[in-house]
């Protein structure tokens, strides 16, 4: 199984990426997906999870209303939009379903 993160990059405050996390070798439409993101020197924080059941979401308070979490079963991929981009959300960010991690990309926002 695997899960590839990618869409990372440098981006100006106040901009957009998205990212995306395609998962092989399982089919994930029935498992919860979600992102975590890691600062430097910080320990890994959720981001947002979508459920398998009716697509429900949550986020964390820090994006709420800047980050969009979904998902397409049908290619076995995982989204992230961000929007309004902070320096603060500079890390390397994370898909995870079940135990299984992505290998990270990494997000830079300048100021």
């Amino acid at each position: 199984v695997q899960l590839q993160a990618s869409g990372g990059g440098l981006v100006q405050a106040g901009g957009s990426l998205r990212l995306s996390c395609a998962a092989s070798g399982r089919t994930f439409s029935r498992y919860n997906m979600g992102w975590f993101r890691q600062a430097p020197g910080k320990e890994r924080e959720f981001v947002a999870v979508i459920r398998w059941t009716a697509g429900t979401t949550n986020y964390a308070d820090s994006v709420k209303g800047r980050f969009t979490i979904s998902r397409d079963n049908a290619k076995n991929t995982v989204y992230l939009q961000m929007n309004s981009l902070k320096p603060e959300d500079t890390a390397v960010y994370y898909c995870k379903a079940l135990w299984y991690w992505g290998q990270g990309t990494l997000v830079t926002v300048s100021s």
